[in-house]
This record gives structure tokens, sequence and C-alpha cells, in this order.
């Protein structure tokens, strides 16, 4: 709603019968506010204006021009708060919970939030009609991050197996509106430039501990992450009393599944699989277990949804030339597999009733099956990983992107000196651990100033060696929250694109899809469509999908001197092509490229 900035045609002072006209409407919208909340969102004796927009929409705002209240109709009906008022009065709104904070880049980037998106607690989703106001809140932030209203109620939600749009945003932090305020400011360091993280000052959080749900049988270290975990890839900034926190993926059940072998893989080195019995996949999948378990899981990526445990962890620790097929093991499904983890007391694990897949709770690392096991060395592999998806009717078309990295020579004295592997992929948050046990490690905060870090040799090196220009100066000391930034900048960028049951991981940054109209012979305009495999979307089926969505003829055709298609659609349906793509696919309204060469100059 505020993608432009804000221009008001008229603007006026409050009058004093008016100033209570608005307390009772907010009252009245929201039932929540007590009378001293009211103060607290319109001080007694500070002056509130209220300033025209040309969509009708009347903006409150506080003497010194912070946007507190909006109205969409001007009638009163449709108030809502903003992140300015809501970061004063958190309880004003009920919140949905994202899975993490790396998902409130789409929220922020301008996109709906979608069901597969929050996170639902053990008590179920909760009750709501369709129009409530809702906010949204990352784990670990008690500090909304954008408002809006419920798209269907929550009995209508869970028939729709949980998937769809579940709140569409009027209005989200670093939005125009936001932009607008004279004094804008951000409400802790978890708040970013384009992403929201839970709030590094928090040591602890009743919220994040259900979300985590983990045992307190670890030890203190591990304990003292428990209380920290939140789902998604959250790359909060703590200090050295605090844990990141890792990300839990978006995903639904991966059912039966096949993996395939990396198509660049030496076929000379494959295991051909038909020759092994199922006790020897049983034997092969439980050994790619118990290398997940001592390698890539740690105690606060739990609780997991089953097939992210495989997609994520699992599959990743196969031997090299190998392929894994869950259905020629005596289990033939994965989450039977899992079952009889969990019987044999080396897991613990629970069914979601909501998201209907298993969730693994906790591992068991006195198991003797755990303790006997030497995990392997391995390398990190290169070439993409895919994982086939099961033949369905009915595919999985949200998408998810986790953007990864890996060790570049420059951070690699850091990652060697906290022991980490420096050729394993890092999650921005497990990135950030890394520098920040690195801190600790060396006692590098600054004493008369917590939030200051004193850059030794190393670490100087590490974030500024061949970025400061010759003859500058090197920096001494960093601030906390710029630290984690700096050092994920300098490592390798990587992304993973999930879609369903089938996920790659590739180098570099995700390229965007285009999209482009242009005019014909006769004055006919045909829109074009490029770059959907990198979203895992496949032409054909997407052009057989639009030919019935617009009425109109498609046709694909292979990119010359490239690798990919290109889908022609007849008509300019650019803008409508567009929404499409973002709310069936998912696809984030930043990675759509648009230009209409039809445009009138």
């Amino acid at each position: 709603m505020f993608k432009k900035s804000i221009e008001a045609k008229a603007q006026q002072r409050l009058s004093g019968a008016d100033r209570k006209k608005l307390k009772r409407t907010i009252k009245d919208r929201f039932p929540n506010a007590s009378d001293s909340d009211l103060d607290i969102l319109i001080p007694p004796k500070v002056e509130v204006t209220v300033s025209k927009h040309p969509n009708r929409v009347l903006i409150y705002s506080l003497e010194g021009g912070l946007p507190i209240f909006f109205d969409v109709d001007s009638r009163g009906t449709t108030i809502y708060p903003t992140v300015y008022a809501l970061w004063k009065v958190p309880h004003l709104l009920p919140a949905f919970i994202l899975k993490g904070g790396e998902v409130s880049r789409y929220v922020i980037g301008g996109a709906d939030l979608m069901f597969p998106g929050i996170y639902i607690t053990e008590e179920g989703l909760p009750e709501f009609s369709a129009g409530e106001p809702w906010a949204v809140i990352v784990p670990g932030n008690p500090a909304p991050i954008a408002v809006g209203s419920t798209c269907m109620s929550s009995t209508e939600a869970l028939k729709a197996g949980l998937r769809g749009k579940a709140l569409k945003i009027s209005h989200h932090y670093r939005d125009a509106l936001w932009e607008s305020a004279e004094g804008r400011y951000v409400p802790n360091a978890g708040f970013l430039d384009d992403v929201v993280f839970g709030d590094p000052s928090l040591s602890t959080n009743p919220q994040q501990s259900n979300i985590d749900g983990s045992s307190d049988q670890e030890n203190g270290a591990d304990n003292r992450e428990s209380e920290m975990v939140m789902n998604g890839q959250d790359a909060s900034f703590p200090d050295s009393s605090s844990d990141a926190n890792v990300d839990q993926q978006i995903t639904s059940d991966f059912g039966e599944l096949k993996v395939t072998e990396d198509a660049q893989c030496d076929k000379g080195t494959t295991e051909d699989q038909s020759t092994l019995s199922a006790e020897d996949v049983d034997a092969l999948l439980d050994k790619c277990l118990l290398q997940a378990f001592y390698t890539t899981l740690k105690d606060k990526d739990l609780p997991i949804a089953g097939s992210t445990l495989w997609s994520n962890h699992v599959l990743p620790c196969r031997p090299p030339g190998t392929v894994l097929d869950i259905k020629k093991s005596s289990h033939k499904k994965l989450a039977k597999w899992l079952q009889s983890k969990s019987s044999e007391g080396l897991i613990s694990s629970k069914e979601d009733k909501h998201i209907k897949e298993l969730m693994v709770l906790s591992v068991n690392r006195k198991h003797p099956d755990y303790t006997s096991f030497k995990p392997e060395k391995q390398q990190v592999e290169k070439t993409e990983q895919v994982v086939d998806p099961v033949n369905e009717t009915d595919i999985n078309k949200m998408m998810e992107l986790v953007e990864i990295y890996k060790p570049s020579v420059h951070v690699n004295p850091i990652f060697t000196s906290v022991g980490a592997d420096t050729r394993q992929l890092y999650s921005a948050s497990e990135a950030s651990e890394v520098v920040f046990g690195y801190v600790e490690k060396e006692n590098l905060v600054k004493p008369t100033n917590k939030s200051i870090v004193v850059l030794d040799a190393i670490l100087c090196d590490a974030l500024f060696k061949g970025a400061i220009k010759k003859g500058s100066t090197y920096p001494s000391e960093i601030h906390k929250k710029d630290l984690a930034p700096t050092f994920i900048n300098r490592m390798q960028a990587h992304h993973q694109v999930t879609r369903g049951k089938e996920s790659v991981v590739r180098k570099g940054a995700l390229k965007p899809m285009q999209i482009m109209t242009e005019r014909r012979q006769g004055n006919k305009k045909v829109t074009k469509l490029s770059g959907m495999e990198s979203f895992l979307i496949d032409a054909e089926p997407l052009a057989s999908e639009l030919q019935k969505k617009f009425a109109c003829s498609t046709s694909v055709t292979e990119l010359p001197g490239k690798k990919g298609y290109e889908i022609l659609v007849q008509g300019g349906v650019i803008d409508v092509l567009a929404r499409y793509l973002v709310e069936q696919y998912g696809i984030p309204k930043k990675y759509i490229e648009v230009l209409d060469k039809t445009a009138r100059k």
C-alpha cells in the first residue's frame, strides 16, 4: 500500500473532539488496548495531525511527524496501527510468528504473508476470521515488522491445508510510510536494512522456548543455544553472551523420496544400488544419519521437520557417487524410517497434525549407536545437489530461497581458529556464530563499551584486507551490529532453492526471472517469460497453466546460445503474470525483472 513516497494533499491538526473520536475508534477496533495503552499511543499533551492522501488514506501522526495510525478508507472501519505504534504497544494486535528471520525478507520486500512461512505452535493454529487485523513478528523479537488483514478464517485455512495467502500486508517496516517519519528509528539491533532477526539483547525469550521445544539434556553451552532457537535462516547479531540462530526449512512432506546422482558426478564411481539388499540400504541410511548428527545437525536446529532433516542433512552426508533411494530400504518411506529410529531410542519424534509431517524433536547422543559411530571427513559437494520430486498430481508450488555462504581465503583463518570446517557451506546465522565465537575466544569486546569489538590483526585482515584503498588507515574497531554483515560479505555467496520435494544448491547469487512485453505485426502484444529454471519451474507445464489462466495461446522455445527456455504468451499480460508468479509460485518480487517495451515514453 505504501510502496511510493507519501505525499499528503492536505494536513491539519486534530481538534479535541476529533481526538476523542479517534481514541474511541481505536478502542473499538482494538479491544486489547487499555486506557494506559491509549495514553502511550496518543499522549494527552502531544499534538496529533491527520493528513489526507490521494488514495483516500488518512494518516494520523504525533507531533514531530511520527505516524501512529492509518485509515484505509477514511471511515474508521479499516484503521490500522503503524509499526511505530506497535513498537510502543506490541500487544495491540495478535501476531503471526514467522518460521524464521530470513522469511522477513519477503515481507519487507513487499510480499504478502503465506501460510507456509508461519510458525504453528503445538496448540495449533489460533482462531481468527477473515478480514481481521493481525501483526507479524519474527522469533526472538517482540517488535512487529508488519500489519495487515487476514485473507481467510482459521477454519478455511485448515481446510486448505495451511496453503495460500494468510495475511494481506498493508504496511511494513522500511516501506514509504515508515520512511516518511521525520524521526524514524528501529526498536532494537535485530532490525537490519532488508531483514529482521531476533533481538540480540534478549538472552532468553519464553516465546522462543516454545518454538524451540528442545530438552535440557545438553551441556551449558548447548542449553544456552537451545533457548535461542528460531526457525528460518536467522542471522541475528548477538553479543558475546548470546548465540545466533539456525534456520529450519519451510518444506512439505517428502513422502516416498528418491534422490538421484548429481549430473556431473563421475559415473565410474557410482555404486550400483540395484545390487544392494534392503539390509544394505538400511545400513547406508543409518550411516548417513549418524554422519549428519555428528557433522551438520546441531541441537539448536531441533525440532526439525523430517523432510528438512533428509534434504539438508542426510543427503549431503551420503558417500560420493552413491544414490539414496528410501524405497529400496526395508522401511519404504521416510516417516517409517524415522519412526524406527525413534523406537530404538536414537531420536524422539512427534507427528505435526497440521502439516502432516513427522518432526524430530531431539537426538539421544548417549545412544550406543551414536557413541560407537566414527564420523568420516567429507568434502563439500561443488556440483548441484538435486533432489528429484516424487511424481504426484498435486505438486507443491511454494518456493523457499536460502542464502548460504562458503568460507573464502579472507575469512579462513577465523574459521580455523574456532575449529570450524572451511569446506562446508554456512547459513548467515552460522557464519555469524563463527565470527562472534572468535570474538569471544580472543576476548575482543571493548571493556568500556560492550557494543564495540576491538580488531586484532587476524580479524582486521579478514574483514578489510584488500577492501581498503591504498594509503587509507585500517579501522581498529567495529560495532557489533556491523561485524556479522561485513564478515559474511567476505564469504563466497551460494543459494539454495527448494520447491516441494526438489532442491538445488548453486554458486553465486540467484538470477532474477525476466518478463518482457513487446509489439508484433498488426500492433499485437506478446509477453515473454524466461529464467524460470532458476526457480525450479518447468517451462512446458507453466506454459500450459498460463494458457488456461489467461485464455490465450502460449508456446515454448529454447533460448539460442543459452541454457533454458522462453515462454511466449499472446497478449500484454505483464502485470497479471508477475502477480501470478508471486502469489502462486512464491517468487519474491525482487527476483522478477519487468520490461514493458509497449509503454509510451
